[in-house]
């Protein structure tokens, strides 16, 4: 099978530019068009080793970033998003497009893959089974997921867990871990050699940037895994590394306020959160040292 990195950088310029490309994330199919530079690098960057399929494929979803037009074009460039040929959000400035690509290819999964109970979290595996790590913005979810994923632990997804409907399986959706303001400095320093998308300042978030998602776990973006743990992380400085156990009743009620479709699925969410709670063993996690937090979790896994 193809994948972009087969491309040379101007070859998948000059694809997005026309027709657009079909690329392949985890268990969805993009069609993916655009000739803004910086999406063409981020994807040629951090996509080089996902399948790219038949531009006749079918696509889960079809987005298209362009470049505002009219008086902003040149005051104040700016970029629109359109999914099925639709804007579905607020045009944001051109240094931001390929973060609002990847936000928007989170925003498509959140709103429209409903076999799927959908949940805020980060989510790894070792040894079959999942840790799922659902938490706020600000609690280092992302950096703790973005070391795991580094030291032995295969990335399933940094943003959403998708649980399946029909059997209670984590369907993996490996794609770039998203890092903001001091956690890009932090990953630079713990991974050595991170491959990095260059910063953006400014953002919603603050300065955002993408750290490639190791090979090997997108190699095993079909193999699905089961619950293990739900475990809510939170940095706190200086902080000694504590696991606390919850109750199934606490897990439940905090995964749900997490979940992005759980009111919608009705009776079949609450039968699938009800399954990965049951599945799980359920801890609150806490602390300030990536190395300790590793080891912590390795544990967890051994023990278990």
């Amino acid at each position: 099978m193809l994948t972009i990195e087969t491309l040379t950088r101007a070859e998948l310029g000059a694809g997005m530019a026309a027709d657009g490309i079909v690329l392949q994330t985890g268990v969805f199919a993009v069609q993916l068009q655009s000739a803004i530079p910086s999406v063409v690098n981020g994807i040629h960057q951090l996509y080089g080793n996902y399948p790219l399929l038949p531009s006749h494929a079918f696509a889960d979803f079809h987005l298209r970033l362009v470049q505002s037009g009219g008086l902003r074009r040149w005051l104040r460039p700016q970029v629109d998003l359109l999914y099925d040929g639709v804007t579905v959000f607020k045009p944001l400035p051109l240094a931001q497009a390929f973060p609002m690509f990847e936000w928007g290819l989170n925003w498509c999964v959140a709103n429209r893959a409903h076999s799927y109970l959908i949940v805020h979290a980060a989510v790894l595996e070792r040894d079959g089974r999942a840790v799922i790590l659902p938490a706020p913005p600000g609690s280092g979810k992302s950096t703790l997921c973005a070391a795991l994923a580094h030291r032995g632990w295969r990335l399933l997804s940094d943003e959403l867990t998708l649980i399946r409907l029909a059997d209670g399986l984590v369907q993996p959706l490996p794609r770039p871990v998203s890092l903001k303001n001091a956690s890009i400095d932090i990953m630079r320093a713990y991974l050595g050699k991170a491959e990095l998308s260059p910063p953006v300042a400014g953002t919603g978030k603050g300065t955002v940037a993408h750290l490639l998602a190791p090979p090997a776990s997108v190699a095993r973006g079909a193999e699905c895994a089961r619950p293990g743990w739900v475990v809510f992380p939170r940095y706190q400085a200086g902080a000694s590394s504590t696991l606390e156990a919850l109750t199934k009743g606490q897990a439940f009620m905090q995964v749900a306020s997490n979940s992005f479709n759980y009111s919608v699925l009705g009776a079949r969410g609450f039968d699938a959160l009800a399954g990965v709670i049951g599945a799980a063993d359920c801890y609150r996690y806490t602390y300030s040292m990536l190395d300790e937090a590793v080891a912590a979790f390795d544990q967890l896994a051994a023990r278990s």
